[in-house]
């Protein structure tokens, strides 16, 4: 399947491209409307759950506490949900939205800063977690509470498949669209962070950038999370993750001291301001009449990889959600998972945003040359102690990549077993084999290049689960009211 995906962007890199450019146009245009109330049927849904009759029901036995403790958890959901996209897109996406703003908006004005800012914060905040969290649910309430014994993607439809189901044709069939799904999703994140991490290097040790140097940032990746994946969930992904976020909000608060302060903070409580103000105008703007394609070359892409990528994080957290209450699993991922992307952002993003205006890095011009992974060097490469800060950031970014990666074999080795109960682990060998078969993603998509095929991609890869999506909330929603005498 993997070779199926990455043997036509190897060989065929142009009609590659030219294809799935065509494919991401006539979806962009054609199904945009489905994709927006979907993220909104899914926010609305998720909060009638949680705050609703259903919130205290317990994934697992009555009183059977949490298998994590709560910073872990948190710690591996976030470092599996976002991974190193965040620091990609953290400190540029204003600088996109800056020169070709919403709503008609003159470009490089006043206005144009203020809905950059808040546009980030709407990409990254309840809408994206809410459609992580809904494959959570529908997949850990029948996995723990039903005793399904298949943690699939199919189990989120148990309901609706019947006894056994997750093993016909249709089970099977809802189990290769998600991992054609994450295949998509993963090569989005993936394909976005290597060249960055050695745009890190390259500034790190003042060489040049080149393809060599992107296949050993893989090679270095992939052998960290080839590690990572044989020693397990627990002395793997979770050291990693528990290591990685402690870095990463050191570094946040590294930039945020010793940068301009109180610039950041006010342009943030603005964003958040300005955001929270035109919340409902932006889930369901559709520019409907001049057609610029903002809501599709970015609302729509950031939808589509959040739905893409979703039974991803929703078989992840389920496996490491035992003990939980639906209300504790949907509240901490939509406001915890919120609130981290938005601290990068606002420190991030307005750090760069000062030195574009200050004219110190004149990150836009990186972003007219199609050089993301540039800017974003650039921007940590201002800082003081450059070297260390450059190093800080590509340790992190590394270890982003690299759970992402060990999370992404985990649960395809999961999703292929024939049988995995609850608190067991996919065999060694065979994360191993999807750990090194995921590596070739970052490396097809160099050769195709270009942030239009990325989003192309995602796109594409995400219809199927957008079907997958309506049905295991219907499922979730009939084995919940079947077992209205579950809830205390």
């Amino acid at each position: 399947m993997v070779f199926g995906v990455c043997l036509p962007l190897l060989f065929f890199p142009e009609a590659a491209g030219v294809v799935t450019r065509g494919m991401y146009a006539w979806i962009a245009e054609h199904l945009a409307l489905a994709y927006q109330w979907a993220v909104i049927g899914a926010v609305i849904f998720l909060l009638w759950l949680g705050l609703g009759r259903f919130g205290s029901v317990r994934l697992g036995d009555d009183n059977e506490a949490p298998e994590y403790s709560t910073f872990s958890w948190v710690a591996m959901i976030f470092a599996a949900g976002i991974g190193a996209g965040l620091l990609f897109w953290a400190g540029i996406e204003w600088g996109y939205y800056y020169d070709t703003p919403p709503f008609q908006v003159e470009p490089r004005s006043i206005e144009a800063i203020e809905w950059a800012g808040a546009y980030g914060l709407f990409h990254w905040g309840i809408g994206a977690w809410a459609v992580y969290a809904l494959p959570a649910v529908a997949i850990a309430y029948p996995y723990y509470v039903q005793k399904v014994p298949y943690l699939r993607l199919s189990t989120s439809c148990h309901a609706i498949l019947g006894h056994k189901g997750e093993n016909s044709w249709e089970g099977r069939l809802l189990d290769l669209v998600f991992m054609l799904g994450l295949i998509g999703g993963a090569a989005t994140s993936l394909g976005l962070a290597t060249p960055m991490i050695s745009a890190f290097f390259a500034s790190l040790f003042e060489i040049e950038e080149s393809f060599q140097l992107d296949v050993i940032v893989v090679v270095i990746c992939v052998s960290l999370f080839g590690m990572s994946a044989y020693l397990g969930l627990d002395k793997g992904i979770k050291r990693l993750s528990n290591i990685n976020i402690v870095v990463a909000l050191l570094l946040m608060l590294f930039i945020l001291v010793v940068g301009p302060t109180l610039f950041i903070l006010r342009v943030g409580a603005d964003s958040i301001g300005v955001m929270l103000d035109n919340m409902v105008r932006m889930y369901t703007w559709t520019d409907p009449i001049l057609r610029t394609n903002f809501v599709e070359d970015w609302t729509i892409f950031y939808w589509a990889w959040w739905i893409a990528y979703g039974p991803f994080v929703g078989l992840f957290v389920t496996r490491i959600s035992r003990g939980r209450t639906l209300k504790e699993l949907i509240l901490s991922m939509l406001i915890m998972g919120t609130l981290g992307c938005w601290l990068f952002f606002i420190v991030m993003g307005n750090y760069g945003l000062f030195l574009e205006l200050e004219g110190i890095v004149s990150v836009t011009e990186y972003l007219s040359k199609d050089d993301g992974a540039g800017a974003t060097a650039a921007i940590v490469a201002s800082l003081p102690w450059s070297k260390l800060s450059l190093a800080g950031f590509a340790f992190i970014a590394v270890v982003f990549v690299a759970t992402t990666y060990d999370s992404a074999s985990y649960i395809l080795a999961s999703a292929a077993s024939s049988e995995l109960k609850a608190g067991q682990n996919p065999p060694r060998w065979h994360r191993l084999f999807w750990a090194s078969m995921l590596g070739l993603l970052p490396i097809a998509l160099l050769v195709v290049g270009g942030l239009k095929v990325v989003q192309s991609i995602v796109l594409v890869a995400s219809l199927p689960v957008l079907l997958v999506m309506i049905l295991m909330s219907y499922s979730l929603y009939k084995s919940l009211t079947a077992n209205e005498s579950h809830p205390a």
